[in-house]
């Protein structure tokens, strides 16, 4: 299962993720749709641990796959 929970992140001083929860449970695909610039790259790279979040928890099993 991956939760995302109260997660806060700006880019340049401008919020991108204010408060952004959500839970996917385990054995669940999803995908991320958006307009360029919406923050799509952004969350994988704040789920994978390569961004620090300035506020709020990500965590997910260590067994799990992002992308692909």
């Amino acid at each position: 299962m991956l939760r995302i929970s109260d997660i806060t992140y700006s880019v340049e001083g401008r919020p991108l993720f204010e408060g952004a929860s959500a839970t996917i449970p385990a054995g669940h695909k999803v995908g991320l749709v958006g307009q360029n610039g919406t923050g799509k790259t952004t969350l994988f790279r704040l789920i994978r641990g390569e961004l620090a979040l300035e506020g709020g928890e990500i965590a997910f099993p260590a067994r799990s796959r992002i992308g692909g």
